[in-house]
């Protein structure tokens, strides 16, 4: 194989970046909903806050560390760190100017306005006074800063006012400064009353400016400014220097409020002396100060989404059916032994899954139930079934992880509930996150004992299940209910990992094996047989793995890549990876689902898992991921998901070489083909009565792997350079 170097890798950070690029071209497309666009809009700010309390943190940890070190692209953290900070300040200024200059004006002309205290009528003012001086007023805390006051321990992600203001004393004018902080527990859109369906707003920021003066009464007001802090947010925890990992977390999540802060942002207006006081205090510099024009924090403007108002603001409505499989199935035991079931959430609804632990935790039959909880926000049917189980004298285990990013709350909450329930909470193995998505129950059938098996891509979450696409595998093959036993023996107790019939576990195995694979159809292709990669992840990284692809490539496999979100691999450079090609989907839905494909010489393998190929899933968590062995459900992970998202020519773009995503439009003639749209009518055909099927005819016999897709670009009313 060619050597690889620097320049055969793309920068993980940009890489991240020009995926929030493309959610935000969602939010300029008119071809999407304006409420949904809106929806687009705030999501890439929620993205962009979270990149920088980890990423753009741990880059700054680097930089001040005596590490001196360069990526797998050549960088160092220091020059990634500029790269970071100059793609983001273009990437800030199309965010404003997409709100400016597209959704305000649109949201306006579909009777949803945001308007200043000064612009209203002395009705509205006089309704606003009251709601100020009843529901405002009472939570503010107006704090000095003074040689008595030193500068608040502002909470991260916070919205905060800067003061400037001015009074007398001893005869002379003094000018001070102050920070109000908006509470947290206010809605961030104070709405007007109207009769007449009008949706009128004003921003509690506004509104608690222009109350100032009732807060700080004697003095005069100069000036005030939004600001906000973005801080550190990563968890620094020692297992082995803690005695209760759920203790530890729980400090380490008050710890994170207060983290060191890694961005200011401010008001355009914000005067140059005030914004130095600022990043002085915060221990910034101008390369971590974004100024914006605009509302800080438009996460917030979800809220103009709530309700049922509006349906032609947004997508239609799509409720989700059962699988077919298990329509009008009242013992979901049975169905499963007549044969495995693949279920495509959330186009096949994930109440499935939610039954299946219900009927489990009331059948006398079954004894024990077992399951990993990642991101499980704590649903109430899943949590009240296991809690019912253990009532019901059955042996439950529920292995959580404590320190999900961002959900480290959620689980410590339901754990504690869980446990005061009796249902026996681990914690997992020291030094690895459990990300695995498996649950395992264990029935006394006519015949013995029997185990059934539920293993996934996506969280035992009802809420994310209905907007991450994720697949499902319902089984009770032996070789399945036997790894399923030991994964959850390795977890709970005190023993090594012995290998696995069927899965494959990381940080075991996993990686190894999936390079194995790739690396057999490189041997294949260049022996003349059958070789053919196809992989979809959200995340494409781990450097081992994509020097393997490049191997292979370099043999003559074709290989295409379908990664939603980071992809430090180059496709398409001359004698290197030619044959690879990349694309990535933003759609209605999240795409989540991890699917690898290897002809394997004529004779497919199909794998399913929660990993992503990244370092950290296979050399620091605990994945699983498995095969499809049912021939008529690998038909139709193929033939049918697969070759709907690699002839996607409506919500991908593709990958060139240079590191820049072109949107893909149909060929004169060619038919329109959007993946999601595909997958939300088969899920409602297959809802309806069938005809009585031939049998013995493959399912999907029509349809047929993609070729090389058009390059063809289609800005659809995004930035001009929104690819850059």
């Amino acid at each position: 194989m060619k050597r690889c170097g620097p320049s055969h890798f793309l920068n993980r950070e940009l890489s991240w970046l020009e995926f929030n690029q493309r959610v935000l071209d969602e939010a300029f497309d008119p071809a999407n909903p304006l409420l949904e666009r809106v929806k687009f809009f705030c999501i890439t700010f929620s993205n962009l806050d979270e990149f920088f309390e980890v990423r753009v943190a741990g880059v700054k940890q680097q930089i001040e560390s005596d590490v001196v070190e360069r990526s797998a692209d050549g960088l160092t953290a220091t020059e990634t760190f500029r790269a970071i900070t100059k793609r983001v300040r273009r990437m800030v200024e199309d965010q404003y100017r997409c709100w400016r200059e597209h959704l305000v004006p649109d949201l306006a002309r579909g009777g949803i306005r945001f308007l200043d205290p000064e612009e209203l009528s002395p009705e509205d003012r006089h309704w606003l006074n009251h709601y100020y001086h009843h529901e405002v007023r009472p939570v503010l805390t107006p704090l000095a800063i003074d040689p008595a006051h030193p500068f608040p321990q502002l909470l991260n992600k916070s919205l905060n006012t800067i003061v400037q203001l001015e009074r007398s004393e001893s005869g002379q004018r003094l000018r001070h400064l102050a920070v109000v902080q908006t509470p947290r527990v206010l809605p961030r859109l104070v709405r007007l009353p109207r009769e007449d369906g009008r949706m009128d707003y004003v921003l509690l920021g506004r509104l608690i400016g222009h109350y100032l003066a009732d807060l700080f009464p004697g003095t005069e007001i100069l000036g005030f400014w939004h600001f906000r802090v973005t801080r550190n947010s990563e968890l620094y925890i020692d297992e082995e220097e803690v005695d209760n990992l759920l203790n530890a977390v729980e400090d380490e999540l008050h710890n994170r409020r207060r983290g060191d802060a890694v961005r200011l942002e401010v008001d355009k207006e914000t005067p140059p002396p005030i914004r130095q006081a600022l990043l002085g205090t915060l221990h910034l510099t101008e390369n971590d100060l974004y100024v914006v024009d605009g509302p800080l924090n438009p996460t917030r403007l979800l809220a103009i989404c709530e309700g049922d108002h509006s349906p032609e603001l947004r997508f239609p409505p799509f409720v989700a059916p059962l699988a077919s499989a298990l329509r009008e199935r009242t013992d979901l035991f049975e169905a499963i032994r007549e044969k495995d079931i693949l279920l495509h959430h959330p186009f096949e609804h994930f109440s499935s899954v939610i039954s299946l632990l219900e009927q489990a935790a009331a059948d006398p039959l079954v004894l024990a139930i077992k399951i990993t909880l990642y991101r499980s926000g704590g649903d109430s049917r899943i949590i009240g079934a296991l809690m019912r189980a253990v009532k019901d004298g059955k042996q439950v285990t529920a292995v959580v992880e404590l320190r999900a990013r961002f959900d480290e709350a959620n689980n410590i909450q339901w754990a504690r509930q869980l446990e005061e329930a009796g249902v026996h909470v681990v914690y997992g193995l020291v030094g690895y996150k459990i990300h695995a998505k498996v649950a395992l129950i264990v029935r006394r059938d006519e015949t013995g004992i029997r185990r059934y098996v539920h293993v996934g891509t996506g969280n035992y979450n009802a809420t994310t299940a209905r907007f991450y696409t994720d697949l499902g595998l319902l089984t009770c093959r032996p070789d399945f209910g036997e790894d399923a036993t030991n994964l959850f023996n390795l977890l709970t107790g005190v023993c090594q990992f012995q290998g696995m019939r069927k899965l494959l576990v990381s940080p075991f195995e996993l990686h190894g094996r999936l390079i194995q694979m790739i690396r057999q159809e490189a041997t294949n292709a260049r022996k003349g047989l059958a070789a053919r990669i196809i992989v979809k992840v959200n995340s494409l990284v781990d450097r081992e793995t994509i020097e393997a692809l490049y191997e292979a490539s370099q043999a003559g496999v074709q290989i295409d890549l379908i990664v939603r979100g980071v992809c430090c691999l180059r496709p398409g450079i001359k004698g290197f990876s030619e044959t690879i090609r990349v694309r990535s989907i933003v759609g209605r839905f999240l795409e989540h689902s991890r699917i690898a494909y290897f002809e394997n010489a004529c004779q497919p393998l199909v794998y399913l898992g929660s990993a992503d190929w990244m370092p950290r899933n296979f050399f620091r968590r605990i994945e699983v991921v498995f095969p499809v062995e049912d021939g008529n459900l690998k038909d139709r992970i193929v033939r049918q998901l697969l070759d709907a998202i690699l002839h996607d020519n409506v919500r991908a773009r593709t990958l060139d070489s240079q590191g820049v995503y072109e949107r893909l439009s149909p060929k004169k003639g060619e038919p329109t083909r959007d993946s999601q749209g595909e997958f939300m009518a088969l899920a409602l055909e297959a809802s309806r009565p069938k005809k009585k099927a031939t049998t013995g005819k493959n399912p999907y016999p029509q349809v047929k792997l993609a070729p090389k897709p058009s390059r063809r670009v289609q800005r659809n009313g995004s930035s001009p350079r929104s690819a850059d």
